[in-house]
């Protein structure tokens, strides 16, 4: 008789929100690249069921995810350990296409942080487009501990969210950053005691909106610090030339004209 298989990653729709939940909570959420693989797999899912128009990224159990599961890589003294216990493949082959899927996706994603997130875990949140935490989580940049640096996007994410010095101090030190903390110097949305019902009410609300715009203001805000203002103001011009041709900008402007609750269909 064989033993039942526990997946990595659970799946469910409820309504218009997808709800994604890391499960390996025996180990903190971290990840494996069969989690990944398995994470892809339900991000797959969502995109491409036309009635999920936003996604909710949490943990199972005490944890939201604590980066890579170093069992991943062979520490075992011999010839090759300096090949074997190198993180660069598994960044390169798992954790950088988690975050450009992550910023990738047709739809707004939201990440409850139900605890703490370490390393790479840390990175998964903020590449989400919005994230609430429970008031126990925590946000800890654990890589200098190891020899290491900020990855998944961490070293970029961070300067973004909270600016050099304070990027700087928690990217070297390691110390942990408080729930709470995270909100006051923004590199999360919000703390709530169930971040788990917050998020997918937050997604309900943003799931009846006009899904391509959510998604344009996402690139044109992440992109910002890219470019220079000229360059950016001919962007804006293009997005909404763009998106003026959409479905939902007619409903929009009709709903306001006729002083009506707009349908908005993510088209």
């Amino acid at each position: 008789m064989t033993e039942s298989v526990i997946p990595s990653v659970l799946y469910e729709v409820r309504g218009a929100v997808a709800l994604v939940t890391l499960n390996r909570p025996q180990a903190l959420n971290s990840f494996t690249r069969e989690m990944h693989q398995s994470l892809w797999t339900a991000l797959d899912q969502a995109e491409a069921n036309p009635a999920v128009r936003a996604l909710v990224l949490t943990g199972a159990g005490r944890g939201f995810c604590a980066g890579l599961d170093l069992s991943e890589l062979d520490f075992t003294p011999g010839p090759g350990l300096l090949e074997r216990a190198d993180p660069g493949p598994v960044i390169h082959d798992a954790f950088n296409p988690t975050t450009r899927r992550l910023q990738s996706l047709r739809m707004p994603v939201i990440c409850a942080v139900n605890g703490v997130a370490a390393g790479a875990g840390a990175s998964v949140a903020m590449a989400c487009d919005i994230a609430i935490a429970a008031p126990t989580a925590s946000f800890v940049q654990a890589f200098s501990k190891i020899g290491l640096i900020p990855d998944a996007g961490g070293s970029w994410l961070l300067v973004e969210r909270l600016g050099l010095p304070r990027a700087m101090a928690l990217a070297m030190t390691g110390d942990k950053l408080s729930a709470d903390k995270a909100k006051e110097w923004g590199l999360i949305w919000d703390v709530a005691e169930d971040c788990v019902a917050a998020a997918l009410a937050l997604a309900d609300k943003l799931a009846v909106m006009p899904t391509k715009a959510l998604v344009a203001t996402r690139h044109l805000l992440r992109d910002a610090g890219t470019r220079s203002l000229d360059a950016h103001l001919n962007v804006e011009r293009d997005t909404q030339s763009a998106l003026g041709k959409t479905h939902d900008y007619m409903e929009g402007v009709n709903a306001f004209l006729q002083k009506r609750a707009p349908l908005f269909t993510g088209e």
